[in-house]
């Protein structure tokens, strides 16, 4: 019986340590996850101050050249 007691515990220390692990991945994702968002949102910023809008105005778009 001791030893399925020990066997037990064995096991639940190292599914603690993996449970541990993890959670730090998990963080330094997360971590990695905000600093791409503000990244882009900073881009994303920077295009729209330069090129308000992707799109022309119709009277600005030139003809294609077989007209």
């Amino acid at each position: 019986m001791n030893d399925r007691i020990t066997d037990l515990e064995i096991h639940v220390t190292h599914l603690s340590r993996t449970v541990q692990e993890l959670n730090d991945v998990v963080y330094r994702q997360q971590q990695t996850i905000d600093r791409l968002e503000a990244e882009l949102k900073g881009l994303r910023e920077q295009a729209l101050a330069v090129a308000p809008s992707l799109v022309r105005k119709p009277e600005d778009e030139e003809p294609p050249p077989h007209y």
